[in-house]
């Protein structure tokens, strides 16, 4: 890509960041992921083999600009460093040393004898204001450098398709309409739209919040193109399978780009120490200014000449100027830096330290923030009750009896019907800190099976894969064959997924060890304990296997699995496992402090609300009942109960998306706990700008 169409692009993307801002606050309104694929093709004018020709993507790529997010305009160095250096109360302070060197030079002009405590008072105040205003930039240009060190959320290169052939291009050079393909382990290049897909899951984590891998296919699954399944998104990876799509949006037009402009378009506010700080400068001014004018007036009717009238005036001046309080308050914002450092909180400015003491509400994203960002086992359900499982770190599995036959049979299939595997070079790694290859539920099974058997390694070679049909949206289940020698059989069927689906090909449940027949009143006990352990927030999973015999499968049989040649209906069910991504440890104990200091703490999630719900109230974010608890308590329709009745609330995506200005208004002020989920980036500059409306009412 030449410079000069940089250039170009660059001067036109800041000509009209200001005018955009408004229309990037705005849900993204598009019907690229409803139109059937042949209209969108024709409408972006390509061909889903041959792509665009070269000529075409050249053209394209001068109209629209390059593919990648504008950078934020930067403050030249010299003018932050002029910033520290005689911003605020510095300029007080350069004022006060000013004026000694002028007492000074009039008193070495006027006086035979004249004393230097003009001269030496200057030159404190000039090494106090220096050092502070070094201080200051030097912490900020540390801070900037670091930060600058993680904007590499852009792809370098990209797999095109252009006039039938396959080519290597740098991201930058994608244009919409180009042809491209992804696999595991790369980032998406471009807003895509997927023409065919091959079992692709991506993490939407850093966009939408949702901690689980999601799965992305041709199919057109919701109007909102944030949770359809037929989009993938700019800078999400890949973490399984493979895709070939058209490309649909580039650069500040994709929705990563509509993020990073909302954030770069956000209004800078004066922090509360800038204000307090400018406040003081007034008022001191003022008083110094007319008692030393007071003074001099004074001194003139008594007969002082004009000059020594002047010292004077120029001596209370200075008098009144409090020349370590810019070295105190930085010194002390520094300190605090470097503490927070220490805990791996980065400040940028220090003023931000003391805002950060004046807050008044915290909003929080629950994946990685409130949580630990790895699905963990929270309860399995077999012989027909629910077992609650350890998800802290302190987990030994110690709670769980391998003699049990019923969770022997379900702990086997969870460890072997897992495509997940740990990485080599990790034998002095606790379980639970390994990194695995695989998505996160498998990764929860197999660190849950890892630390209960002492090793799974051993059981899966015992019990090794034979054939496997790999899970897909369509059947929702995983099935594996493995060795499983006994008297009567050489192999076992093991499958899991979605536990209606699994539960739906079984005749046959395990209870106590005995397999006994499934019958209505036990699928009425599963349906509770389903919903019990899904209204949790937890992700369920229901696992089944088969034990094959040995007079239809010898032990030399050949398996296959297109089509598959061994049984897939008349299962044994086993049970049910559920998943959470569980809170960090500190905090609970983080929210409680933040609620003793009078810091309202709301949660904004793109999750699922009920997940959400959970979490909050796992951590104390939420601790009153909700509208829909209320109702349930009371057997009542939700419509009936008295909204003031209710001081917590969680408020769903799509609700906040319909409510008027003064509704949220009266959402935010009235109930003291919210959850907000799923919420996307657009609504939730919504939330912060009617929060600090509130902070400003109040």
């Amino acid at each position: 890509m030449s410079k000069k169409v940089k250039r170009k692009t660059n001067r036109k993307k800041k000509s009209n960041r200001k005018t955009d801002i408004q229309s990037f606050k705005k849900e993204v309104k598009t019907d690229n992921h409803k139109i059937p694929l042949e209209d969108l093709l024709k409408r972006l004018g390509t061909d889903p083999h041959a792509g665009l020709s070269h000529s075409a993507a050249k053209l394209r790529l001068e109209l629209d600009g390059p593919n990648m997010l504008t950078p934020i305009p930067k403050t030249p160095q010299c003018i932050i460093f002029i910033r520290n250096m005689f911003g605020g109360f510095a300029i007080l302070l350069w004022s006060g040393s000013i004026l000694c060197f002028v007492a000074y030079i009039i008193q070495i002009t006027t006086e035979p004898e004249p004393v230097d405590d003009n001269l030496y008072l200057g030159t404190a105040l000039l090494v106090v204001v220096v050092i502070t205003g070094l201080f200051s930039y030097f912490q900020e240009h540390k801070s900037s450098a670091i930060m600058d060190s993680f904007k590499n959320l852009v792809p370098q290169f990209a797999t095109v398709i252009r006039e039938g052939e396959i080519n290597t291009v740098t991201a930058e050079d994608l244009v919409v309409g180009d042809i491209v393909e992804v696999k595991f382990g790369d980032r998406v290049p471009a807003d895509i739209r997927i023409l065919e897909a091959h079992s692709l899951k991506v993490d939407n984590s850093s966009l939408t919040g949702e901690s689980e891998p999601q799965i992305r296919t041709t199919e057109f699954s919701h109007e909102n193109p944030l949770e359809t399944k037929n989009l993938a998104f700019f800078s999400t990876n890949v973490l399984e399978g493979n895709c070939r799509g058209v490309v649909i949006a580039t650069g500040d037009r994709t929705v990563m780009g509509r993020i990073a402009n909302l954030t770069a378009g956000l209004d800078q506010v004066q922090s509360p120490i800038s204000k307090e700080i400018e406040h003081f400068i007034r008022i001191i001014t003022v008083f110094a200014v007319v008692l030393g004018c007071t003074f001099f007036i004074i001194a003139m009717i008594l007969g002082y000449t004009f000059l020594d009238a002047a010292i004077f005036l120029i001596g209370i001046i200075v008098a009144n100027v409090p020349e370590g309080l810019l070295a105190t308050v930085t010194v002390c914002l520094t300190l605090t830096a470097k503490r927070m450092a220490h805990r791996n909180c980065l400040v940028k400015n220090l003023e931000a330290v003391e805002t950060l003491g004046s807050t008044s509400t915290i909003c929080s994203d629950k994946t990685g923030t409130l949580t630990q960002n790895r699905m963990t086992v929270a309860h399995l359900w077999y012989d027909q009750s629910i077992v609650e499982s350890n998800t802290t770190e302190s987990f030994k599995g110690t709670e769980f009896n391998l003699e049990d036959r019923s969770f022997n049979a379900l702990l086997l299939c969870a460890a072997l019907c897992n495509s997940a595997e740990f990485k080599g070079g990790q034998d002095d790694v606790k379980t639970l800190q390994k990194e695995i290859n695989g998505t996160a539920s498998e990764a929860a099974l197999l660190k849950f099976a890892d630390i209960v058997y002492g090793t799974v390694g051993t059981v899966r070679r015992t019990h090794y894969k034979i054939t496997e049909i790999p899970f897909n949206s369509t059947d929702k289940f995983q099935v594996s064959v493995h060795s499983y020698i006994t008297s009567d059989s050489y192999f076992i069927v093991e499958m899991k997924g979605a536990p209606e689906r699994i539960l739906d090909r079984c005749n046959m449940i395990i209870i106590h060890g005995e397999t006994t027949l499934l019958t209505s009143t036990l699928r009425e006990k599963f349906e509770e304990a389903y919903m019990d352990m899904g209204g949790m927030g937890e992700r369920v999973l229901g696992f089944a296997d088969l034990i094959l015999p040995k007079d239809q499968y010898p032990q030399l049989y050949e398996f296959s699995s297109e089509p598959p040649n061994y049984p897939l209906e008349n299962l044994r069910f086993l049970g049910l496992i559920s998943m959470i991504d569980p809170p960090r440890a500190t905090v609970p104990d983080a929210v409680a402090k933040c609620r003793t200091a009078g810091v309202r703490v709301i949660m904004v999630t793109g999750d699922h609300p009920i997940t959400a719900k959970s979490i909050a109230r796992s951590v104390g974010i939420i601790t009153n009942p909700t509208l829909e608890d209320i109702a349930t308590t009371r057997g009542i329709p939700i419509d009936e109960v008295d909204p003031r009745q209710a001081t917590a609330i969680v408020i769903h995506g799509g609700e906040l998306r319909e409510m008027k200005p003064e509704e949220l208004d009266s959402v935010i002020c009235y109930p003291n706990e919210i959850c907000f989920a799923p919420t996307f980036p657009p609504p939730k500059l919504i939330i912060r700008r009617n929060l600090v409306k509130d902070v400003v009412k109040s």
